[in-house]
């Protein structure tokens, strides 16, 4: 588990998606936030078998190895919660709803993706919902 007061974040499956495949910006981002002590990867079960299902998708083309590694961060790396059921804020795409949700519930400070649906709702939650580059910028990660 995390220490008290660590940084809470939520990672869309788009953000995970690009890491395994592009090996870039995304990538160091996402295992900044899995290696780090003070940073919390937050997810749900609906979360985690979303980023299994995905990853495992044939266009993606990843091999056994590489989805074996990406299933050992995630094993390893994500604080999986229980989200609670939460009225209010309704994603435009349903398929983004579980990330609301979980921002909602756990008071998670950031959600990093590259969904215009999501981005277009910084104004209305406390999380703050960032791309890759922005949270890279704010974290000094280069």
């Amino acid at each position: 588990k995390s220490p008290q007061g660590a940084m809470k974040v939520l990672v869309d499956t788009n953000v995970l998606i690009s890491a395994a495949l592009r090996d870039k910006l995304p990538e160091q981002v996402v295992l900044w936030i899995a290696t780090r002590d003070d940073c919390t990867w937050l997810a749900t079960r609906e979360i985690l078998n979303e980023y299994r299902e995905v990853l495992a998708r044939p266009r993606f083309r990843l091999n056994a190895e590489v989805l074996a590694v990406w299933d050992h961060v995630l094993t390893s790396r994500t604080v999986v919660l229980e989200p609670v059921a939460h009225a209010g804020l309704t994603a435009r795409d349903p398929k983004d709803q579980p990330f609301l949700l979980a921002a909602l519930s756990f008071g998670a400070d950031y959600l990093i993706t590259g969904d215009g649906d999501l981005l277009a709702l910084r104004d209305r939650l406390q999380t703050r919902i960032v791309t890759v580059a922005e949270f890279a910028q704010q974290m000094g990660i280069s």
